[in-house]
């Protein structure tokens, strides 16, 4: 199995899985994104209690590891499905997003800091 996704081919999976199940009448992006924080919310879960050194050693748990992947998958899902119904093109977006950041929180006066810059 490949390690990339083709959006465009999850947006038309995940467009056939709601028609399917006649779901479509439930996905508004109200209820899409309520969803897309309930799922952060259980990814936020895995890590609640754990210290910064318990996180950053998690991946070596399989267990901690399949979860975290089943929560990221569900963001993801939610994600997609709302981008779509939106007409948002998630790539274009992303990139947009990057040069704004970029613009926003310049390296030189940010870099080492997790404070934003003020800018």
């Amino acid at each position: 199995m490949s390690d990339s996704i083709d959006v465009n081919e999850l947006k038309t999976l995940l467009q056939q899985f709601a028609d399917a199940r006649d779901w479509n009448q439930f996905h508004t992006p109200k209820n899409l994104s309520m969803a897309l924080a309930g799922e952060s919310g259980e990814l936020l879960e895995i890590f609640q209690w754990m210290s910064d050194s318990e996180s950053l050693s998690a991946k070596s748990d399989a267990a901690i590891r399949e979860k975290t992947a089943h929560e990221l998958a569900d963001i993801m899902l939610y994600l997609v499905r709302l981008a779509g119904l939106m007409n948002i093109n998630l790539s274009k977006a992303i990139k947009e997003k990057l040069i704004l950041n970029s613009q926003k929180y310049p390296a030189d006066l940010v870099k080492g800091s997790a404070r934003k810059s003020g800018k």
